[in-house]
């Protein structure tokens, strides 16, 4: 049987150096790669080694796009719970429904776009 993991998610936001930056303040991540995007548009590749968020814009090209639908959230892991969520509410930001419950500590923020994240923490 074949193993795998997840490589990238591809989301569409307004501003993906807004967007990168939190999410490299975040996780510890940076940016792989940004340009132009073969359908149009602007993307931004930030991440680790092996695995990232594509953070896209279309700069107006195309229509409104459904948020939250189908997507329910994108979790992220850290190791420091806290110092995660001060880094959310110094980006202006809201974080929500706090849990401490099997298997982790976790809370949820929307982002500028409307974007639901989930942080968790294992530790």
């Amino acid at each position: 049987m074949p193993t795998g993991f997840l490589e990238h998610a591809n989301i569409t936001v307004s501003d993906p150096d807004r967007s990168s930056a939190l999410l490299q303040k975040l996780c510890g991540w940076h940016e792989r790669w940004r340009g132009p995007s073969q359908l149009g548009g602007w993307t931004i590749h930030v991440g680790n080694d092996r695995d990232y968020l594509a953070v896209y814009t279309n700069e107006g090209r195309g229509g409104p796009y459904a948020k939250g639908a189908p997507l329910n959230h994108v979790g992220l892991v850290v190791d420091d719970l806290d110092a995660a969520e001060r880094i959310v509410i110094e980006a202006g930001l809201e974080p929500m429904n706090h849990g401490d419950y099997e298997p982790g500590r976790r809370f949820y923020f929307f982002d500028w776009d409307g974007i639901e994240f989930e942080m968790v923490s294992y530790a």
